[in-house]
């Protein structure tokens, strides 16, 4: 997901997306754990979402509307 997609979503939107984010991973995790994810490289790419995420809440939390 690119950072100016994020930037698009309206706050609820991004709760959402979020907590989507986390399930996923979970999921991903236990799929690793249970040998049937067939691309690791997944999990590194969900989290880099999630960061994404929880960076553009904080910008918006401390109203620093920064473009990238």
């Amino acid at each position: 997901m690119k950072v100016a997609e994020i930037r698009n979503l309206s706050d609820q939107d991004l709760d959402k997306q979020l907590n989507d984010l986390q399930s996923e991973l979970f999921n991903l995790r236990f799929r690793l754990a249970t040998g049937q994810l067939e691309n690791p490289a997944a999990i590194g790419n969900v989290k880099k979402d999630i960061a994404r995420v929880k960076t553009i809440q904080t910008e918006r939390k401390l109203n620093l509307n920064k473009e990238a």
